[in-house]
């Protein structure tokens, strides 16, 4: 049986390597991984900004949150093989850069890490998700859908300014 005295030590010795133990089960930082088509040196503007909005929402780089960049530098067919190390990674995100090949390309390789993408093209149409209200599973992002919004901003322009077209023709 043990003593009085030596349970009162044990158990201060406890209680004082608990901030220690708890310190140590902290979780990892998030790991953000960018799948991109293009070299490191083709997406530094963009890169920029990306860091510069990471900072505003309070990540910065190696702080608290770290990122894994894998560049298929122009190679399309190598993006498959990239987007899997990042899934073998188990990243916490995946930015898919560098248009509707690597969104594509991310999603294949993944049903449960959230995907990120930014592209021009339709993602219902090109099969990223399953509409632009309700992205349903593991994407989302945005788009600029020029090819689709265009005739509508002209549309609205003519009926905003319908003597506009005849000021814009010489």
């Amino acid at each position: 049986m043990i003593a009085r005295r030596e349970f009162i030590t044990l158990l201060g010795g406890a209680a004082a390597a608990w901030p220690l133990a708890a310190r140590a089960q902290q979780q990892p930082m998030p790991v953000i991984g960018i799948l991109a088509v293009a070299s490191p040196e083709d997406n530094a503007v963009r890169l920029r900004a990306f860091r510069e909005g990471l900072r505003v929402a309070g990540y910065v780089e190696g702080q608290n949150v770290n990122i894994q960049y894998r560049w298929a530098e122009a190679h399309t067919d190598r993006l498959a093989e990239l987007a899997a190390q990042l899934v073998h990674d188990q990243v916490s995100v995946l930015v898919a850069a560098g248009g509707t090949a690597s969104a594509l390309t991310a999603k294949a390789a993944t049903a449960s890490i959230p995907i990120v993408f930014g592209i021009g093209a339709d993602p219902v149409d090109v099969g990223l998700v399953a509409s632009l209200n309700r992205p349903g599973g593991n994407v989302t992002g945005v788009t600029n859908l020029n090819i689709e919004v265009a005739p509508k901003r002209l549309e609205l322009l003519h009926e905003l300014l319908p003597n506009i077209g005849l000021r814009l023709i010489p």
